[in-house]
């Protein structure tokens, strides 16, 4: 059978300076039809550029000099501008990596679809509404005929994304492309975004490139893999024997570099080093400064390709004919040696220094010419936690349900309607602005988009040391041992080594850096101030595997050494597993489960913790585990339904839970949950006491 698409030795270029980068080197790929190909690596090897150079879309700077994109035989280096445009979103449609970046925002949902079929099916009218509304509700939007005249800002993150899909999917295209699709999704929407693209590849036949950094997502969605670092492919197999025995070194560490909670009290192996300057003339082996391995030859030569299984090749000289493959019996058990183990301060952990109790934050809703309050917007509920000094609290739950309201909430970016906030003993809320801004250094966040979160005329030494300058930290001796009088250029060298970025990259704006490395940037900002409490709101969600570990080392590090307290917000349940010490689910502004999280992730008791974990995808082939597939999506928190929040979507709702809201059940001193499956208190008034004293 002959491939739907064919990329040989392809040559991409961006003339960015006085030395071009060369972003694709002699890529070489084949996709077949109705085949799930994925493409592995971490930010700045080149996937994305790969993606636009098939769609002829790469930036004003770049230049495909060399090789052919063949779709059907067709080489699309070949045609003009003018063919290209009935090729785009027809043959092939791409979903890009951040929706809000790619949707228009002053078109309504159904203007931007209509402009596919306009063009490549030449519908008008009614047909075209019509064809609209089908597609979706093919995606799965709720209530399409309504929302299908929204603009983007309306809609979640996990809807804008199968809004997406839904301009991708249009023009029925042959191949379709998808570039980070599940990225900063929550698992359950994740789960339902993959099984719409899986449903949709069935039922058109056609064919995805999938990139993502996310090896759960790979082995649930992928045929086969290859995996690209520094503009070329250095591995390529099938799913099974990519997942069963992976042959490169790079790849080895990938799979190393994987949070659990079998790591909990070791460091995560990390890639030492970063990605090498696509400006740089390779000679030998292109990942050889970052090899455990690596010896003369691989510093001289370039390897070439070794066969290692069937279907199976890789681009390493640790596999020609005279190595064979004892040599990778040894990078295997190289990779699984335990890493340095991280010291444990159980007398700082003690000590508490945030107590939340009753925290609501509504938002009022004005209409009419007069813009009267007719109703509020619950985005937070009534939430109670605390986090003791050096402890981690994992908040987790949807896209929506007031995980990010609760971290601006407990920091007064966003004032509370009722409620307390009690940190090192001092109460927040009502605070005046000169003490609260005292206090500002303490605590931070670590936003969930850097991209929107950096200002974009600023150099990144400036965006660093501009918190620095206004909380007067410089005055100060710094936490992290060392005199902050230091020369200010110093203390951001040294910042941004510490979140594995060089140091010369100061002088660069955010839109010169990649996604993930925008992220080590707010990181490197928010840490800058020595704070004691970080909010991390999804800090590695746009980070590749590699990264990530270096980011879970560093902020382990920085707990450990320091006594930092972290409000975890994230929808990554390995990154729980291995960072955090206790477990709070939320689900439309209210807490439904909390406890340890051995007891939260080994035990679940809610049906919406138990629907969340059992989405989680696996880094295993063939697992035996029941997906506990959920309908419907978040209610409005402006309308919540009535008694239990998640009765319209539970699969065990009985009559009581459409009347009253459950109270609490508990399970041990530390594992709680709100479910009227469980036996209920009798006394409201004592258990709303009581709700008010627990520790999350």
């Amino acid at each position: 059978m002959s491939p739907l698409l064919q990329i040989d030795n392809l040559e991409t270029i961006l003339h960015t300076g006085t030395t071009p980068v060369r972003a694709v080197d002699g890529l070489t790929l084949q996709i077949m039809q109705g085949e799930t190909f994925a493409l592995l690596g971490e930010s700045g090897c080149g996937k994305s550029m790969t993606a636009l150079s098939i769609m002829r879309l790469l930036p004003e700077v770049g230049e495909i000099v060399a090789g052919s994109i063949r779709i059907g035989g067709e080489d699309l280096l070949l045609l003009p501008e003018a063919a290209m445009r009935n090729v785009r979103g027809k043959r092939i449609s791409m979903i890009f990596q951040e929706p809000m970046l790619s949707l228009n925002p002053v078109m309504t949902v159904a203007e931007q679809i209509s402009e596919v079929l306009r063009r490549h099916f030449n519908l008008r009218g009614e047909a075209e509404q019509q064809r609209v509304l089908e597609i979706l509700n093919q995606v799965g939007i709720p209530d399409a005929a309504r929302r299908m005249t929204e603009y983007p800002f309306q809609f979640s993150g996990g809807m804008k994304q199968r809004v997406m899909i839904a301009i991708a999917l249009a023009g029925e295209p042959e191949l379709l492309i998808a570039d980070e699709p599940t990225t900063a999704l929550d698992v359950t929407i994740q789960a339902q975004v993959l099984d719409l693209m899986r449903d949709l590849q069935q039922r058109n036949g056609m064919a995805i490139l999938l990139i993502t950094h996310d090896l759960g997502v790979v082995a649930e969605m992928a045929q086969r893999v290859a995996v690209m670092y520094a503009g070329e492919i250095i591995e390529t197999a099938t799913r099974t024997e990519f997942f069963r025995s992976p042959a490169h070194p790079y790849s080895c560490k990938l799979f190393a570099s994987l949070p659990g909670k079998t790591k909990r009290d070791q460091g995560l192996a990390v890639i030492s080093g970063s990605v090498p300057p696509l400006s740089r003339e390779f000679i030998g082996c292109r990942f050889a400064d970052r090899c455990d391995h690596a010896w003369d030859l691989c510093r001289t030569t370039a390897p070439e390709w070794s066969l290692v299984a069937t279907d199976h090749q890789v681009r390493c000289h640790l596999f020609n004919q005279n190595s064979g493959s004892r040599i990778q019996d040894s990078i295997k058990a190289a990779e699984v040696l335990p890493q340095a183990a991280f010291k444990s301060q159980p007398a700082i952990f003690n000590s508490e220094l945030l107590r939340v109790t009753d925290l609501k934050v509504h938002f009022p809703i004005h209409k009419g010419l007069m813009k009267r309050v007719t109703g509020h917007v619950k985005a937070v509920d009534g939430v109670s936690l605390t986090i003791p000094q050096g402890g981690t609290l994992a908040l987790v739950g949807e896209s929506g349900c007031g995980k990010t309201t609760v971290g601006k909430g407990i920091l007064q970016l966003i004032a509370p309607t009722a409620g307390s906030v009690c940190y090192d003993g001092l109460e927040l809320v009502g605070l005046e602005r000169k003490q609260l801004r005292e206090k500002r250094a303490e605590f931070q966040i670590i936003f969930q988009d850097p991209y929107s979160s950096l200002n974009p005329r600023m150099r990144i030494v400036d965006i660093i040391e501009e918190g620095m300058d206004a909380l007067n930290v410089k005055d100060k001796v710094g936490r992290v041992g060392h005199q902050s009088a230091l020369p200010a250029g110093k203390e951001v060298d040294a910042l941004l080594q510490r979140v594995g970025l060089p140091p010369e990259t100061k002088w660069r704006y955010p839109h010169e850096f990649s996604g993930g490395q925008r992220q080590r940037i707010a990181i490197a900002r928010a840490l800058a101030v020595n704070p004691r409490l970080l909010i991390c709101d999804e800090p590695t969600s746009a980070l590749d595997v590699s990264v990530q570990a270096q980011i879970l080392n560093l902020l382990k590090e920085l707990q450990d050494s320091l006594g930092l307290a972290y409000l975890f917000i994230t929808h990554n349940i390995s990154v729980v597993e291995y960072l955090a010490d206790e477990v709070a689910v939320m689900y439309l502004g209210r807490i439904v489960e909390w406890g340890s999280v051995d007891e939260v992730l080994g035990n679940p008791k809610h049906p919406y913790t138990q629907a969340l974990l059992s989405a989680v995808p696996v880094v295993e082939l063939n697992p035996k585990r029941e997906v506990i597939r959920l309908h419907g999506d978040l209610p409005s928190p402006a309308n919540p339904p009535a008694g239990c929040h998640f009765h319209p979507r539970c699969p065990h709702a009985m009559p009581v839970c459409h009347e009253t809201y459950p109270g609490s059940s508990n399970f041990s001193s530390t594992h709680t949950t709100r479910c009227h499956l469980y036996p209920q208190p009798q006394n409201t008034s004592t258990l709303q006491q009581k709700n008010a004293r627990t520790t999350v």
